[in-house]
């Protein structure tokens, strides 16, 4: 950690080079000959574009911020994970797969590097990065973890569980102001997500006092 902040108030670390992996070899499911055609000289079969996603997130996390319960802005919040996970590449979905299987058997270095092997081939590919993040937190490595939450805000700055990490880390080490400020945030996306209710209570108190 290198102690700056950004222009917002913001903790602002400097991003983890990502490592250089070869290109897939040939026999991948994302190998395709230079006419548009697979290796084995088949039309390659493109996954067809979205073109009305953008709307569709704009719309639920305009839902997300108005929800009434805590079960109606979960039920929102569970369809905006299922829309920021799609990579568009079969290796990074299965990259994601067995890196979510090495995570679970607290195997955290291979995981590490399946989901480095997933910002390879889909740089854009948030989930690869908040996992990536998750896993440097539960390895203690809270600054890499925190450059990795903000790449996936500098894609998607509504990702609500990126500022919530902000929010764990910077309480972990003791800088409660950003804390503050990052549960805050994410409040102003998901205001129903009870732990940043609870953490902004008590930051509050300690960062500004007690009101009058």
């Amino acid at each position: 950690m290198d102690g700056t902040t950004a222009d917002d108030g913001s903790p602002t670390l400097k991003p983890k080079p990502q490592p250089r992996l070869a290109a897939p070899p040939a026999n991948t499911p994302d190998a395709k000959a230079p006419d548009g055609k697979s290796p084995d000289g088949k039309a390659a079969s493109a996954k067809p574009a979205e073109p009305d996603r953008a709307k569709r997130l704009d719309a639920l996390f305009e839902a997300l911020k108005f929800a009434p319960t805590k079960e109606s802005a979960k039920a929102i919040a569970d369809r905006i994970d299922v829309a920021l996970l799609p990579s568009d590449s079969d290796t990074a979905d299965l990259l994601m797969s067995r890196a979510a299987l090495a995570a679970e058997a607290k195997d955290f270095d291979l995981a590490i590097k399946l989901l480095d092997g997933v910002i390879a081939v889909a740089p854009d590919h948030l989930e690869a990065w908040n996992k990536r993040a998750t896993v440097f937190f539960l390895k203690q490595d809270f600054s890499d973890s925190l450059a990795d939450l903000q790449q996936v805000l500098a894609r998607e700055p509504r990702h609500y569980g990126a500022w919530a990490g902000i929010a764990l880390i910077c309480k972990e080490i003791g800088d409660e102001k950003h804390a503050l400020d990052a549960a805050r945030r994410a409040l102003a996306i998901y205001p129903q997500l009870d732990q940043m209710k609870e953490m902004e209570k008590s930051l509050a108190i300690s960062v500004e006092g007690r009101p009058i």
